[in-house]
């Protein structure tokens, strides 16, 4: 199946009310489906709202650790992957608190798909704050390190 006919097809799913299609010619077979996106992330949530719910009588001491409040600017992460703050386990750290950072120099990598991303600063000062820690997973949009 030509690849213009399924971006033709998805247009149009984008643009209706149709949640799901499939269509046949010959040996090949195409489905495009919104909705299964969707349905497993109901299942999950739930779940993990009924776990909640015990931990939730527990005394205001036992309360987490907020994260710190960066008080500079935010190098954020560009993608969804694993925070690493140096290129190798066995090589030094990019920078630590109170490093003294250009605009340009890589402060860390993010992994994503396999690839090492080296994270940039888009700032210059002095890094105030690391906000993940060696080897986490971190989010798109996620605050990795304040420069001040």
């Amino acid at each position: 199946m030509d690849i213009r006919k399924v971006k033709k097809l998805i247009e149009l799913i984008e643009g209706s009310d149709i949640a799901e299609i499939e269509i046949k010619e010959g040996e090949e077979a195409v489905r495009i489906s919104r909705i299964a996106a969707h349905v497993p992330a109901v299942m999950p949530t739930t779940q993990y709202q009924a776990a909640a719910v015990a931990p939730a009588a527990a005394p205001p001491e036992a309360a987490a650790v907020p994260a710190p409040v960066a008080k500079g600017e935010v190098v954020k992460s560009p993608m969804v992957g694993t925070f690493y703050r140096s290129p190798s386990p066995s090589a030094p750290v990019f920078v630590e608190i109170g490093t003294h950072v250009k605009v340009g120099d890589v402060i860390c990598i993010v992994e994503a798909m396999k690839m090492m991303n080296q994270i940039e600063s888009d700032f210059a000062g002095v890094v105030e704050a690391i906000m993940v820690e060696n080897g986490e997973p971190v989010e798109f949009d996620q605050a990795l390190i304040s420069i001040v």
